[in-house]
């Protein structure tokens, strides 16, 4: 764990996503609104993450463009975006210590793929990157399917996903390759562990034509919060994002996950659990408020409220009614195929504040249904150490609403309160990812090679 004189501190993320999070950044004047091609952009913001002691950056991801109504890719920027992979790997080549967190889903690809990229990211970072291992929430048609494939399924075949790419990772001992000129011995064929992997939906023999990672596993992260999703998680997972928006429901969520944890023979400490907020900051209130609502201003409500209409998939069409209409939740939702979990929060959140289409389309465009503080970098501070020091949080993932003012707003304003108050590390702890998160390295499975 990241400490300060043996004090627990605060792991920090920072979620990159296109232009931002929020659908109104690209119009922004200080925001390149090229930057999902723009790769000097990208780079450009890590190295200032780096530079601030962010621990990880993260990259997050879609395969579909779910809705080709005119009126709404007319002004979603989501319609281009990088593929997370090759932009880490590029990202990777220009920073050293900053750790790199990459979406990948398991419902499109296959185990030995992702096995092999991972690995070889892995190694061109020298041991600082990330899986966010995710079932994809849309994209079937695009990958030889008639439709989505089903929430069930999905995770199904996530759990069988992972394990197959575990025992890929430790195809090699790590000192299987010794590449002896002197002797003309290449590799070790005792240290090779054969996969021979056959199960529901996969048959893999292997071994992968990788190294063992430099991490030994690259560290996993987890972002489900429905009951499949926590399994997923609990069992597998080492870096946990979640959406709690009040300290009991973080509370709730951390409780939850770490006897999940132990359920599973998993020390609840194996376990990193950083909730997604994000902050709009000015000197004064008054002024992160205006930031708050200059940023609104600049989206297209139609656009917005039909894309979270379906995001959500509560029972109402937001896009249709007034926005100064309540919403009232229908006694009987409809059941979604896409995010559960938030589905969840939502009808929770609707139903506990009573707001109108205007007020929830404010919180859910500014972070998908994430918290939100608008305040002073003081402001911020106190409300993220609230949380931290209630013990409910590992850290924070910080969902960047645009890629302009709130990246300067995280690395020169917040980072270096949070830094005054002891809440965050003055450095980096180690040379990986694992270091900076105080994660263990994976002992390699026994050989098992019958050559």
């Amino acid at each position: 764990m990241n400490s300060k004189n043996g004090e627990r501190t605060m792991i920090i993320g920072a979620f990159l996503s296109g232009t931002g999070t929020h659908p109104g950044s690209w119009r922004l004047p200080d925001v390149d609104a090229n930057a999902s091609r723009n790769f000097e952009t990208y780079r450009r913001i890590v190295i200032d993450l780096e530079k601030s002691g962010v621990t990880l950056a993260f990259l997050n991801d879609i395969v579909a463009i779910t809705d080709l109504d005119a009126r709404v890719i007319a002004h979603d920027s989501d319609t281009m975006r990088w593929d997370p992979i090759v932009l880490l790997a590029a990202l990777s080549a220009s920073t050293s210590r900053i750790g790199l967190v990459a979406t990948a889903n398991t419902s499109y690809n296959h185990p030995y793929n992702l096995a092999r990229s991972f690995a070889s990211l892995d190694q061109i970072s020298q041991g600082r990157v990330g899986w966010n291992l995710v079932t994809s929430v849309g994209g079937g048609e695009n990958f030889g399917l008639d439709e989505h494939m089903e929430h069930a399924s999905r995770y199904e075949r996530a759990e069988e996903f992972i394990d197959v790419v575990r025992r890929l990772w430790d195809s090699w001992d790590d000192e299987a390759f010794v590449q002896d000129k002197e002797r003309g011995v290449w590799l070790q064929p005792e240290k090779l562990n054969v996969t021979e992997y056959s199960g529901k939906h996969f048959r893999v023999k292997g071994p992968l034509i990788s190294a063992r990672p430099i991490q030994g596993h690259p560290v996993i992260a987890q972002a489900g919060a429905s009951e499949p999703g926590k399994r997923l998680a609990a069992r597998t997972a080492e870096l946990v994002f979640t959406a709690a928006r009040t300290i009991d429901e973080a509370r709730q969520f951390s409780n939850d996950l770490r006897t999940m944890a132990r359920e599973f023979g998993r020390s609840p400490e194996s376990l990193k659990i950083l909730p997604g907020v994000t902050v709009f900051l000015g000197e004064t209130r008054e002024a992160a408020q205006a930031y708050f609502d200059n940023l609104h201003a600049l989206a297209d409500p139609y656009a917005s409220l039909k894309a979270l209409s379906a995001y959500v998939n509560i029972g109402v069409d937001l896009h249709l009614m007034s926005l100064d209409d309540r919403i009232v939740v229908p006694d009987i939702v409809p059941e979604t195929n896409v995010h559960k979990s938030r589905q969840k929060l939502v009808i929770d959140m609707v139903r506990r504040e009573r707001p109108t289409v205007r007020q929830l389309y404010k919180q859910l465009a500014a972070a998908g249904g994430h918290r939100v503080i608008i305040g002073t970098p003081d402001d911020a501070c106190d409300a993220l150490e609230e949380w931290f020091r209630a013990d409910v949080a590992d850290g924070f993932n910080f969902l960047l609403p645009d890629i302009g003012k709130s990246v300067d707003d995280l690395t020169r304003l917040l980072m270096p309160a949070l830094r005054a108050r002891g809440l965050v590390p003055s450095g980096y702890a180690g040379a990986t990812l694992r270091n900076h998160l105080g994660l263990p390295r994976p002992a390699a499975r026994a050989s098992t090679c019958e050559l």
